[in-house]
């Protein structure tokens, strides 16, 4: 039994955050249904995304749906509060967050006090000052973005079949992807393998006329699945006349114009940033420690060193990793580490509210797999390294298993399961960006040139 009543704020809907508030409501359930405790969840989505589905979205294989988690629907017995967290006082046990009725109200963000706190928002895109990359760069992680960028691709291979300018065209049909993470090959992968298949409805767009170009900074790509299944990863890639390009930068693509640091110019009108993420804004307004890459200091416990109270894991976290040789090594801020964590830390909450001792996280890395395209994919699982159809497959059933509900792994193998026996999807459903464009323009009015307020929209 809770020793007092306790009040469970969680700042992030995604990994963490989504399952530790679902461990939490299942163990205290009777502790919130006497109102001894209560959990709220602060977070900008009402969904939580499961990104390693984000390159199938893209490729038109997953509906976009189906790749998110209504947290409203799950998180039943939770309260839901769709904002951001600005500012952390620990000291005072409150944090200051904002709606979206914030700004209606003007009256600023509110105080919001807690006895414990979870800190799980996450990171955000690591975009570097490179000139033009703020104004035509296309991130990779949310939903939206995927789904933006599927659009842009099939929409640049209309502009290249409709244009009679070579070098429009040239620009339209040249696809440029920065890093070499799991984020940029698996996207890169996918939508290279939906635009050839795309291409056979354009009677004069061939497969050749595209140009696919990945930049990365080191000496191999894929590291998480080792220096051989990199390789060949690479090979692979190249196989398909896809031009991989290692140590080398992105310098400039500005004027639309590519320019990496091997002296190489590449008009285009596409390029994907995936270089990297870094902490979340918000652990920089808090007054909880953070270490030099400005993540949270954290326990084998998964709380925050120092303190009480104060709990974190996933990308805003650095745990130590109680099962590696060489010490002060930290566990990699990836999903298989984020979803473990979160029942650890889940479980740690609890006993600590019941005076009980607390658990240690340890997990050993299984490995990684990843999808290259369309029966294509690498895979280094527990020593044992597969590549092509098996690893594919190895993939598909590997995050079928991880996605979150039974709703979700029913929709997703009956949406594969139909990929199977009917064609591809190739529309372009840009429109849906711009929603107010079309009654704008048949009420008299100019269509607005500039990006959507929403900053998730597609510009």
């Amino acid at each position: 039994m809770v020793k007092e009543r306790a009040r469970i704020l969680v700042v992030g809907g995604g990994y963490v955050g989504m399952y530790t508030a679902l461990r939490l409501q299942r163990r205290l359930k009777r502790e919130l249904q006497r109102g001894e405790a209560e959990i709220t969840v602060v977070t900008p989505d009402p969904y939580m995304t499961y990104q390693p589905f984000l390159p199938e979205a893209a490729a038109g294989a997953i509906s976009p749906r189906h790749v998110v988690v209504p947290l409203r629907r799950v998180l039943d017995r939770c309260r839901i509060v769709i904002g951001e967290a600005t500012a952390v006082d620990h000291a005072a046990r409150t944090a200051t967050i904002t709606t979206l009725a914030t700004e209606e109200e003007g009256t600023g963000g509110r105080r919001l006090p807690y006895d414990e706190l979870v800190l799980a928002p996450g990171s955000v895109s690591r975009a570097l000052p490179i000139p033009g990359l703020a104004d035509h760069g296309i991130g990779f992680k949310t939903v939206e973005e995927a789904i933006g960028l599927r659009n842009h691709v099939i929409e640049q291979m209309d502009i290249a079949s409709s244009t009679r300018d070579p070098a429009i065209r040239d620009a339209a049909l040249t696809f440029v992807f920065v890093g070499g993470g799991f984020a940029g090959v698996e996207a890169l992968g996918e939508l290279e393998d939906m635009a050839r298949y795309a291409a056979r409805y354009y009677h004069n767009v061939q497969p050749e006329d595209m140009k696919w170009i990945l930049v990365e900074a080191s000496d191999r790509i894929l590291p998480e699945v080792g220096e051989e299944m990199g390789r060949y990863t690479v090979t692979e890639l190249r196989r398909r006349n896809i031009d991989v390009r290692l140590r080398t930068r992105l310098e400039s693509c500005a004027d639309r114009v590519a320019v990496v640091s091997d002296g190489a110019r590449f008009p285009t009108r596409t390029v994907v940033w995936t270089a990297g993420v870094k902490p979340h804004p918000v652990l920089a307004a808090t007054d909880l420690p953070r270490n030099g890459r400005g993540r949270l200091t954290c326990t084998p416990h998964l709380s925050v060193d120092g303190t009480t109270h104060a709990w974190a894991a996933g990308d805003a976290a650095a745990v130590p990793d109680v099962t590696a040789d060489e010490p002060g090594r930290e566990c990699a801020p990836n999903a298989q580490h984020a979803v473990r964590q979160a029942k650890v830390l889940a479980d740690n909450i609890v006993h600590t509210l019941r005076g009980e001792p607390l658990q240690t996280y340890e997990h050993a890395y299984a490995g990684s797999v990843a999808s290259l395209g369309l029966h294509k994919g690498v895979a280094h699982v527990y020593g044992r390294k597969l590549k092509g159809y098996p690893a594919w497959f190895m993939h598909r059933a590997y995050h079928l298993s991880r996605v979150p509900t039974f709703n979700r792994k029913a929709r997703v193998l009956a949406e594969w399961t139909l990929a199977g026996l009917f064609k591809r999807e190739i529309v372009s459903l840009g429109s849906l960006e711009h929603p107010r464009a079309e009654f704008e323009l048949a009420a008299g009015g100019k269509p607005s040139q500039d990006p959507p307020d929403n900053p998730k929209g597609s510009s």
